[in-house]
């Protein structure tokens, strides 16, 4: 039961560390060249929204390899 509970743990860390990463880097990135003038509250949603989305991608991922790592003693 404490397994459950550290997991989830290091899963709800991961996102928030991912999330976070991926909004720092998306501020490099001049996406309003791409949104029509006037349009600042649905450029912010685009941003918010692909910062969950990559943010959560990514973690998956890093969460997905530490499962599977954590899985290869049971292949032998």
């Amino acid at each position: 039961m404490v397994e459950f509970g550290q997991e989830a743990l290091i899963s709800i860390l991961s996102h928030l560390f991912f999330i976070s990463l991926t909004w720092w880097t998306l501020q490099a990135v001049q996406l309003e060249k791409i949104f029509k003038p006037n349009r600042i509250f649905q450029a912010r949603l685009f941003y918010i929204l692909l910062t969950i989305a990559l943010g959560s991608i990514v973690s998956n991922f890093f969460l997905d390899y530490l499962r599977w790592s954590r899985q290869l003693p049971f292949l032998f």
